[in-house]
């Protein structure tokens, strides 16, 4: 806030700190998770969201209850089950923390797609926000893979990817609406696909992955079209920024741009107890637990 896009993207952006919201907890959660045990854990991660959960940090209400429920002694399923009136949460949050994983296990698309769901199964059982959870990781761990391999795919045959390990449900058609407004106006994605604004993952992955999908190789100009979108800002910049910094890297490289110096700097610290985990093991796999902390970035 209090700057304009040109401003940011011209190296202006406003003074800090710049602090994190729900997004980045969870997310650090789960690459702690990786970093310390290799895996997702079902019980082991509901228990770490609970216990690091802060309201002040703009959780969704039914998310804060969902983890007040755990933690007062609601096995975790049957917590995430009572959310909506027995439904499940089809929410955006199960997607708005997956993409370290996603780029953790980049190398193996099935084991992207097992993990994502285990992770998003402990707060969303809704099919549509595990799909959406599936979808980010997917993103992330193909964009994880073209830096990898120096191949990346272009914007139609990256949707097409994802889409390809999607079921037939409202979310794959979504995704496939997004796919066909490739090189459409921001404001014309924004307004067909959704901007967050519901808080439902319907409502913002295939907006995120359209958005991903075109700026693939430009970190600060994904960022900016999620803030052009307005909507639910923080959690398409989290998804966003997970995707293509997976790819681009904080540095960025050859035809790359990647996070800026300066939004590292201004960004408040992210938790001690994520700063200061170390791995217990490297994944032969995927990228590894060292190279991915790296582009775990505030959102």
């Amino acid at each position: 806030m209090g700057r304009s896009i040109p401003d940011i993207l011209a190296g202006n952006p406003p003074a800090g700190q710049w602090e994190w919201t729900d997004d980045t907890e969870m997310a650090c959660s789960l690459v702690a998770e990786l970093g310390r045990h290799g895996g997702i854990d079902q019980d082991r991660l509901a228990a770490r969201f609970t216990a690091r959960c802060e309201p002040r940090r703009d959780y969704g209400f039914a998310t804060v209850g969902t983890l007040r429920r755990i933690r007062d002694g609601v096995h975790w399923r049957v917590a995430a089950t009572a959310a909506f009136g027995g439904q499940g949460s089809c929410g955006n949050g199960a997607a708005m923390r997956v993409a370290p994983l996603g780029a953790f296990y980049a190398s193996d698309p099935e084991k992207v797609v097992a993990e994502a769901v285990r992770s998003a199964q402990v707060t969303h059982l809704h099919p549509e926000g595990v799909a959406g959870a599936v979808a980010v990781a997917l993103a992330a761990g193909q964009a994880a893979h073209a830096r990898i391999t120096g191949n990346p795919l272009a914007p139609r045959e990256f949707i097409t990817t994802i889409i390809e390990r999607l079921g037939d449900d409202e979310m794959s058609q979504r995704v496939r609406q997004a796919r066909a407004l490739l090189g459409a106006h921001v404001h014309e994605a924004a307004q067909v696909l959704g901007n967050g604004s519901r808080v439902t993952a319907q409502d913002t992955v295939p907006f995120t992955l359209w958005v991903a999908s075109t700026h693939l190789n430009d970190y600060p100009a994904a960022i900016a079209t999620c803030l052009a979108a307005d909507g639910d800002i923080d959690t398409t910049s989290a998804i966003v920024g997970g995707i293509v910094a997976a790819h681009t890297g904080c540095g960025g490289g050859p035809g790359r741009i990647g996070v800026p110096e300066a939004w590292v700097a201004t960004r408040e610290p992210l938790p001690s107890w994520v700063s200061t985990v170390r791995a217990q093991r490297r994944r032969k796999s995927g990228l590894g637990f060292g190279r991915l902390r790296e582009w775990l970035v505030s959102d």
